[in-house]
């Protein structure tokens, strides 16, 4: 289950880390007097009442004089983007500045859920201290103490209020087929979702699912359900191209982690570009299941589907197990095909292969081609096992794993994949060295075992 963020945010030499370093219970951060220490985002593990939570540690915002400032602050803008909730830190001693001003209203604008915690305030009878931050517009403000752990656990409370660790496990384990959306922006993933969820559709219904600046549509489409994982809204938090495309990396890399396929979208008139091929080697190295969808087919002219699949197969061998379609998501061509290879590509995702079987077509592929002769010693392979299905992960017993040349290894995927397809999706092949299992199995103390 993907684990709730949040991210602690605020002007330089205010505590952050040191909170941090509260919350993680140890010294993660450097903890410094001088303003600027921490530049990178520093992620970390705390514990909410026996909930695993994720901890963004981020420089501070808004001081120009501080060297590599435009840098930080992006840091934080992303930690921010990539948040589920945040806690900006002030310093209660110091009081209300430009700086938290205008930390406070870039918080404000991201619409995220936020608290404010008044640092440097060891006891209550310094509460008096936080009434001047009301004028920063954050309704949730605390006195807290990072030094001396004066009400941290109540701030967790505030900041996680209102969220249900429980829903969100249920959102993720309802037993549909999660589909991700991705791709470049401007590529047709917003009218492709649309389409989808008008079309031929029984039950529709928009589900807030655990990235909390996206939502799930849940959609029943055939008898089959499916939870579709929308990436294609990017809020421009400012003008900088970078950034922009730093947020748009989150949001793939978010959608491809909780999917169980991912249907990429590229434009036809561009072809496959080099940003496309790094979100297929995202996918495959994820090893999630992948369709390739060609939209805005109905713009291109003077082509013929047949050498555009071609070209393709030949300019990306990687992606030659992947179905590909070409639509147009405007007009609906082509996009009733999906659903088809949606349930094609989850079938073999699933499928299990018998350790018989596995036998059997390692039997034949050495029959047809033997392994090379390597310094004196030919590479054997005594039997193959089917031991994980997402990705379908095959773990085969070999007498030397070095001898496994990366082109016999090609030649076994590739036959392997005449022989029971697994269409869409990435194949692992993993190598054992069958006699040091042996000796390290044979050096174990015996157990009796009892079928009883």
């Amino acid at each position: 289950m993907k684990k709730f963020k949040l991210a602690l945010v605020g002007r330089p030499n205010v505590g952050k880390s040191a909170l941090f370093n509260r919350l993680c219970g140890a010294r993660i951060s450097i903890v410094d007097d001088e303003e600027g220490t921490t530049r990178d985002r520093i992620y970390g593990k705390a514990d909410f009442f026996g909930r695993s939570i994720d901890v963004i540690d981020t420089g501070g915002i808004a001081n120009p004089d501080i060297p590599f400032q435009e840098g930080i602050q992006r840091q934080a803008e992303i930690a921010i983007e990539e948040a589920d909730t945040i806690v900006m830190v002030v310093d209660g001693q110091v009081g209300v500045t430009p700086a938290d001003e205008h930390v406070a209203q870039l918080l404000i604008r991201s619409n995220k859920p936020v608290c404010l915690a008044v640092n440097k305030v060891d006891d209550y009878n310094q509460r008096d201290n936080i009434f001047d931050f009301y004028r920063l517009g954050i309704e949730k403000i605390l006195p807290i103490s990072a030094t001396h752990g004066f009400q941290i656990a109540e701030l967790l409370e505030t900041a996680f209020e209102g969220f249900s660790f429980d829903e969100q496990e249920e959102s993720i384990d309802d037993g549909s087929i999660k589909v991700a959306i991705v791709g470049r922006p401007n590529v047709g993933k917003s009218t492709l979702l649309n389409y989808l969820l008008s079309e031929e559709r029984s039950v529709v219904s928009p589900v807030a699912g655990t990235t909390r600046d996206a939502i799930d549509a849940h959609v029943t489409i055939g008898g089959t359900a499916l939870t579709l994982i929308d990436t294609a809204g990017i809020r421009r938090k400012r003008a900088e191209h970078e950034a922009v495309e730093k947020f748009a990396a989150i949001r793939t890399e978010r959608a491809i982690e909780r999917a169980d396929i991912c249907i990429l979208v590229l434009d036809a008139k561009e072809g496959m570009t080099t940003h496309d091929k790094r979100i297929a080697s995202m996918i495959e190295a994820a090893g999630k299941g992948c369709i390739l969808i060609f939209n805005k087919w109905d713009l291109v002219e003077g082509y013929r589907m047949e050498h555009c699949l071609k070209s393709l197969r030949y300019d990306t061998a990687f992606l030659s197990h992947c179905p590909a379609l070409f639509i147009s998501a405007l007009t609906g061509r082509n996009v009733s095909k999906i659903m088809k290879e949606i349930v094609e590509v989850r079938q073999h995702q699933l499928q299990r292969i018998t350790t018989g079987q596995l036998n059997k077509f390692i039997e034949r592929a050495i029959q047809v081609y033997h392994p090379p002769m390597i310094q004196g010693k030919r590479l054997r392979i005594y039997y193959m096992a089917h031991v994980e299905t997402q990705p379908p992960t095959f773990v085969l017993f070999v007498n030397y794993p070095k001898l496994m040349l990366e082109t016999y290894k090609r030649y076994l995927i590739t036959k392997f994949r005449e022989t029971y397809k697994f269409t869409g999706n990435p194949l692992l092949f993993v190598l054992r060295d069958r006699k040091r299992e042996a000796r390290f199995k044979s050096s174990e103390p015996t157990e009796a075992h009892s079928d009883a």
